[in-house]
């Protein structure tokens, strides 16, 4: 059984992306510019990647085999794609999760750091760094055929396990991506936590005394709202990677090969691959849930043509 060969649900989250970045991208969600910049980019990179790893991958490869994307160097092309925009997806995670940390716990440092120019400078050098690191991927592979002077398809080069160099390129691939990130999200997450919880304990003292009792605390409750987003699709972007980083390791230390669609190795690894797919197609869910503003903006978007074709009758 190839898990993630099934595709029925790829064109809802195509659609889903798209109306996450046109909603964002009209700044009524009632974020920040820079906030704003970050989750459009994120959007288009999670989006990036259902292109390249189901419509320029999966697709040719069931259902238009034998066409222009099955010769090699269009492969090995579509495959340094594929990674590129998976690791831009990541480090952009861990870019927002950087900027949200500055804004919430270094106010010194936010009026500099949380600005449009510095997001667009970071989305840029995460974007053209992620893509660099990807570049090796086009020499890995090798044609599996030669009809009458074309390379056909892609294979691992045998010297791919063999040569240090690439098995120091394989290892030092998914240490940058996403093991690095894990780390980074993760330490960022405790500390923003230890100073939220830090804060509010000073800030309840504080309005106590002066106020004599507990009210409403807009900037708290500010906080709160953008933690539970952070929070969130920091989370989501580790549950959903965690499975694919057990299955690498597993495949590196045993080296153990599936030997049927029913191997449970086998399965491991297209469930690991969905999963990882999976992470592109969540954070517009995440705004929906923990976002009340971006919620009334999906609502009117949904509402609309109905509003137009009612009064067009």
């Amino acid at each position: 059984m190839q898990i993630d060969n099934d595709l029925s649900l790829y064109p809802s989250f195509l659609t889903v992306n798209v109306m996450a970045i046109a909603i964002l991208s009209r700044g009524k969600c009632g974020l920040s510019r820079c906030t704003t910049m970050y989750l459009v980019s994120m959007a288009v990179a999670d989006l990036l990647v259902i292109i390249t790893a189901v419509i320029l991958n999966r697709l040719p490869a069931i259902y238009l085999s034998g066409s222009f994307l099955s010769i090699t160097p269009v492969c090995s092309l579509c495959v340094v794609l594929i990674y590129a925009s998976m690791h831009s997806s990541v480090w952009l995670t861990v870019a927002f999760t950087l900027d949200r940390f500055v804004a919430i716990c270094c106010q010194e440092l936010k009026t500099k750091y949380c600005t449009e120019r510095t997001a667009v400078v970071v989305i840029t050098t995460v974007c053209v760094l992620g893509s660099l690191q990807t570049v090796p991927w086009y020499f890995v592979y090798e044609p599996m055929l030669v009809i009458n002077g074309v390379p056909w398809y892609c294979r691992v080069k045998g010297i791919y396990s063999a040569s240090p160099f690439w098995r120091a390129f394989d290892w030092l691939d998914r240490i940058l991506t996403p093991c690095v990130p894990f780390l980074l999200i993760f330490l960022l997450n405790i500390l923003t936590v230890r100073y939220i919880l830090a804060a509010s304990k000073a800030r309840s003292r504080l309005r106590a005394q002066n106020n004599g009792e507990k009210q409403s605390d807009p900037e708290m409750e500010n906080r709160r709202k953008s933690i539970i987003l952070l929070f969130t699709i920091s989370a989501s972007f580790i549950l959903l990677w965690t499975t694919d980083l057990v299955q690498f390791f597993h495949e590196r230390i045993t080296k153990i090969e599936p030997y049927g669609f029913s191997d449970p190795i086998f399965i491991m690894q297209e469930s690991a691959n969905m999963l990882v797919l999976l992470n592109s197609c969540t954070n517009t869910f995440i705004y929906a849930i923990t976002q009340s503003s971006f919620r009334k903006e999906l609502k009117d978007a949904i509402i609309y043509p109905f509003i137009v074709f009612r009064n067009y009758k």
